[in-house]
């Protein structure tokens, strides 16, 4: 990746680190271990408010090009290798485990759960809602050129605004909440907007905009990330500016762990509930630790670095299909065989 671009791996490893954290301090706090109530609910509102739409606005960030190299149809075919497989697989893996290990953890699922897969749970909503964001976005922007994606944009916004008037059809609502970071993904990269937010002034006035925005949010008009408005979607594009020009500042000291952080997130998301949920219940149940510190802290450690030591394990032995699979590639050809077989 380039100078230009190297800033998204930082914002990826940003990102990540926030969900880790996110998931360590929800399973501590559901799992009865004293928390500070409201520090708790702040910090968790806080990092709720951005870090899952920063993933799908950095889905966006590359989305037009993907679109215009590999067309509507492929594009969507080979997220069935990087996304639904991926889903499919984790879910099945995460979910048997919790299932033989709920006698120790907060949970209680069953199998016949498990193998719900149309019903996403735990995090693997955010690859079921990626897939469907990226496959309506495929469609809509290959019938409207370039030109038209401010006006997805505006839709977009007013598609979030609507949510609660929509029916109650958990895909629609998935694309309600976040096809419009993605979309402003697109646009951030069609109007290159990056190029103001790359200098010392610009950090600095998204620092003050998003303690500022974050205060009034949550401090002056008392409301959480769960409060769905015009607030919250302004309260997270602007979290996103902040992220993309902190993330811009660091390139100017790199970072290799960062950048090897971010370039892994994908492997980090999918393993880190079960290092963490490991984690609480070795300190907890086996070594008899209830320190609140101790716990936050070796469940976000391990949390990011137990599943990239797995993925450097998974890369040095070539074990195949464990994060994505070569669907597409044999669904392609069959495509291009049918699609042949009509033109003829």
């Amino acid at each position: 990746m380039n100078t230009r671009t190297h800033w998204v791996d930082y914002a990826k490893a940003l990102g990540i680190i926030l969900v880790v954290y996110g998931h360590v301090m929800r399973g501590l706090f559901n799992g009865g271990v004293a928390l500070p109530e409201h520090l708790y609910r702040l910090s968790d509102s806080i990092v709720y408010s951005f870090h899952m739409p920063l993933f799908f606005f950095l889905s966006g960030l590359f989305f037009y090009a993907s679109l215009i190299k590999r067309g509507g149809v492929k594009l969507t075919l080979n997220k069935l290798d990087t996304i639904i497989y991926p889903y499919l697989l984790w879910s099945i893996l995460q979910g048997s485990v919790e299932v033989v290990m709920s006698n120790y953890t907060n949970g209680n699922l069953t199998g016949a759960e498990v193998v719900q897969l149309w019903q996403p749970r735990a995090q693997f909503w955010f690859l079921y809602a990626l897939f469907f964001v990226f496959a309506v976005s495929a469609f809509a922007l290959s019938l409207a050129s370039e030109k038209y994606t401010p006006w997805f944009f505006l839709f977009a916004c007013c598609l979030y605004l609507a949510e609660p008037l929509l029916p109650e059809v958990q895909t629609l609502l998935f694309i309600a909440n976040y096809w419009v970071y993605f979309v402003f993904g697109i646009v951030f990269t069609q109007y290159k907007l990056g190029h103001y937010l790359a200098d010392n002034r610009a950090l600095l006035l998204a620092v003050l905009s998003f303690v500022a925005c974050q205060y009034l949010f949550h401090g002056y008009l008392g409301k959480s990330y769960a409060d769905r408005g015009y607030e919250s979607l302004i309260l997270a594009c602007l979290s996103l500016v902040f992220v993309v020009s902190l993330s811009m500042a660091i390139t100017k000291i790199p970072s290799r762990l960062l950048a090897w952080i971010g370039a892994s997130s994908m492997a980090i998301y999918l393993m880190h509930i079960l290092v963490g949920s490991g984690i609480r219940v070795a300190l907890s149940q086996f070594l008899g630790i209830d320190n609140v510190l101790v716990h936050i802290l070796a469940g976000c450690l391990m949390g990011v670095f137990l599943p990239l030591l797995a993925l450097k394990m998974i890369d040095r032995l070539n074990i195949p299909y464990i994060f994505a699979a070569p669907l597409s590639h044999w669904l392609g050809l069959a495509y291009n065989a049918v699609f042949q077989r009509m033109r003829h």
